[in-house]
């Protein structure tokens, strides 16, 4: 680090999801208990996480802001906010509104022919209209029937698409059985945020485990992006459903933003 450097510090948010089944108003009490730096908010069906007026009323009470709005790009949220560019352009409306960074989508299924004909171009040109950063993140194959099967377009995996933004989730990247440290580097500029999770790589399912308790190079890869000073935001996306208790729980998530400050802040 150079002598007019200030010293590399993460930034650090909570997602919503990593409190399913509780809601908005909990991420933001844990986030601001535990000490992160923001909140990622989920666009579900729960009222409380699409209308801007609560969300700022939750900025102001816990006095954490909204880093990421993720659109309701999700197989379970696909009735919220109707038709998928709608899903996009609102996102990046309430993104804007509660003075956040990116929207966080999930690339479309193959039955949304139409589209994802036009996905890449038209992500690119609401973000340009827009100003706001819209980065596509990385899924995995699904298994039917025994079968590996192909369910995203034009792919699962962002690296080789022409995207401007790209996501990086963990978890997924175990399911897809690719290497996280390799696929960063790859991406370089590109990439947009990150899902801070793992992953056993031994099933199909999306298991979103505690950063350290999986197969992925979770901290190599935290490493590199301090050592190449990234700026984006490192998003906490973990399950916790299957913690005993309150306790547990902010145990579980006290440890996954100590492990992104472990391997990502500067020493001097």
């Amino acid at each position: 680090m150079s002598q007019n450097e200030d010293p590399y510090r993460p930034h650090v948010a909570l997602s919503t999801s990593s409190l399913y089944p509780k809601g908005v108003p909990e991420t933001f009490d844990a986030a601001h208990r535990l000490g992160y730096d923001s909140v990622e908010v989920l666009v579900t069906h729960e009222r409380m996480s699409q209308l801007t007026h609560q969300l700022l009323n939750h900025i102001q009470e816990y006095q954490v802001p909204i880093s990421t709005i993720h659109a309701p790009t999700l197989l379970f949220t696909q009735q919220v906010w109707g038709k998928a560019w709608t899903k996009i352009q609102m996102a990046a409306k309430l993104t804007e509104q509660v003075g956040a960074e990116v929207v966080v989508v999930h690339p479309p299924f193959r039955w949304q022919a139409k589209y994802a004909r036009n996905f890449v171009q038209g992500v690119r040109e609401v973000s340009r209209m827009t100003g706001i950063k819209i980065s596509v993140e990385n899924m995995y194959p699904w298994r039917v029937a025994g079968r590996e099967a192909v369910v995203y377009s034009p792919h699962y995996s962002p690296l080789g698409q022409d995207y401007d933004w790209v996501t990086w989730d963990f978890s997924h990247a175990a399911t897809a059985h690719m290497d996280s440290l390799a696929a960063v580097q790859e991406l370089g500029s590109r990439l947009g945020h990150v899902h801070l999770t793992d992953g056993s790589g031994e099933t199909m399912a999306d298991e979103h485990l505690l950063p350290g308790h999986g197969v992925q190079p979770v901290a190599q890869t935290l490493q590199y992006l301090r050592d190449t000073r990234w700026r984006g935001v490192v998003g906490v996306e973990v399950s916790t459903r299957k913690a005993k208790n309150a306790d547990d729980r902010d145990a579980w998530l006290s440890e996954s933003l100590a492990f992104a400050r472990r391997h990502m802040e500067e020493t001097d």
